[in-house]
């Protein structure tokens, strides 16, 4: 009796021990355009600290509705400040758990091969010919909403807006043009970079739309391993995997 009563407090030891050192898998809810970097990252967090990163992908209003929604994702990348700081205002985000991470550039992509086009002169309307214009969903979409204001102040907006293919998010307006069912498109230089048969043919001046900057935030949800994570995307040779998807710093 003794000894069974013995061998059941080691085996009570033992599953201590264990529930101690386990880990739980960290959750990533990212825009879609980091998708390539951040899976990378994911992976160099987990063959460093063994702790298991699972990333879900897409626009960034589509996660951060979900996470207001209750999704337990614990750590937040978004694609602009809008929609963080939608969820600041929702209380959705730990306190002191948000910085701005990385930058972005926006552009003009056409099927390769094709030739540059000057934004300052030449009206992407008259390049359509008859096409559309793939965008993610303006109304959204945060590649959409650059894309907009960009197109408003080079005064095109009103004459592009009813030939516009809105798509759920920035990869998927991508997509369009890679398939050749738009002949244009506007997205991210990340996402341009991403592909072979995808050109970039104009960048969109700056000064066209607000800075492209996207937050990281920890939400209500992070644990100890979302602190990790969060600091690992933060050290310099985390910050050199984005760079080599052509991401920036803020």
């Amino acid at each position: 009796m003794a000894k069974r009563s013995f061998l059941s407090l080691i085996a009570a030891v033992l599953i201590g021990v264990s529930a101690q050192t386990a880990h739980a898998d960290v959750l990533v809810f990212a825009a879609a355009s980091t998708n390539e970097a951040m899976t990378e990252a994911a992976a160099a967090f987990k063959e460093q600290t063994g702790i298991p990163v699972i990333t879900s992908f897409g626009s960034s209003s589509t996660l951060a509705k979900q996470i207001e929604q209750g999704a337990p994702a614990q750590v937040f990348l978004s694609a602009n400040v809008e929609w963080a700081d939608y969820l600041e205002k929702a209380n959705a985000l730990k306190a002191g758990g948000r910085v701005d991470y990385l930058g972005n550039a926006l552009v003009l992509v056409a099927p390769a091969g094709s030739k540059a086009v000057d934004l300052a002169t030449t009206p992407i309307a008259t390049l359509l010919n008859g096409g559309r214009l793939a965008v993610g969903d303006p109304d959204h979409v945060p590649a959409g909403q650059y894309a907009k204001k960009a197109l408003t102040a080079l005064k095109q907006w009103e004459g592009l807006e009813p030939q516009l293919a809105r798509a759920s998010d920035v990869r998927g307006a991508l997509a369009l043009v890679q398939r050749g069912e738009a002949p244009y498109g506007i997205v991210y230089s990340t996402d341009a970079a991403s592909l072979k048969d995808v050109a970039i043919v104009a960048t969109f001046p700056a000064d066209s739309h607000p800075k492209i900057v996207y937050p990281l935030a920890l939400t209500k949800a992070a644990d100890g391993d979302a602190d990790r994570f969060a600091a690992f995307l933060q050290q310099d040779r985390t910050r050199a995997i984005f760079a080599r998807y052509g991401f920036t710093q803020p």
